[in-house]
């Protein structure tokens, strides 16, 4: 009974907070209720009794809401102060190798999956664990190496935004601030 009640109620608001999304004219109030909307289909994994589903959907989704709502606060009026430059070779050569990287880690990832995982013995995961564990298991064994380059993506990301913002605070280059921080 309180499964049913509990899934009426998170669809009532899910739906909803939807509709906010789609009906509104504001952008942060749009985020807010996407933001919300994420939150609450969370709570159906909850109810099924997936929890490693539930936390990720509320990291991943909402994290990436909440960055929307960020880049959404900084960039929505700021159309006026955006400049066009001059592309430099450096960074179309990195950018270039980064693609290539990326590509090469996707695609041969299934294969060096598959021979960590026939290292490993295939019997280790049964009833007993329970679900995070066997997840984590099999992430960190046959998906290893996609993991690392999707961490690796983050820290790249997480670099380029921190660039950027010193950039816009400072009014600088990340080079100009860096040597005038040393």
């Amino acid at each position: 009974m309180f499964e049913t009640i509990a899934f009426y109620f998170f669809a009532i608001l899910t739906l909803s907070m939807a509709l906010v999304v789609i009906t509104t004219t504001n952008i942060l109030y749009a985020i807010t209720a996407l933001a919300s909307s994420m939150v609450f289909i969370s709570a159906f994994f909850f109810l099924l009794d997936a929890e490693f589903l539930g936390v990720v959907q509320i990291t991943v989704y909402v994290g990436a809401v909440i960055v929307m709502y960020a880049f959404g606060m900084m960039f929505f009026n700021s159309a006026a102060e955006v400049i066009e430059r001059k592309q430099s070779p450096k960074i179309l050569c990195a950018l270039s190798f980064g693609v290539a990287l990326l590509l090469t880690l996707i695609l041969s990832a299934p294969s060096i999956g598959e021979n960590l995982s026939n290292q490993v013995n295939s019997n280790a995961i049964d009833a007993q664990i329970p679900n995070i564990k066997a997840i984590g298991y099999v992430l960190f064994t046959n998906y290893l190496i996609p993991f690392e380059a999707a961490a690796l993506m983050l820290l790249v990301a997480m670099v380029g935004g921190i660039a950027t913002g010193i950039q816009k605070i400072h009014g600088k280059n990340h080079t100009q601030f860096i040597k005038e921080s040393l």
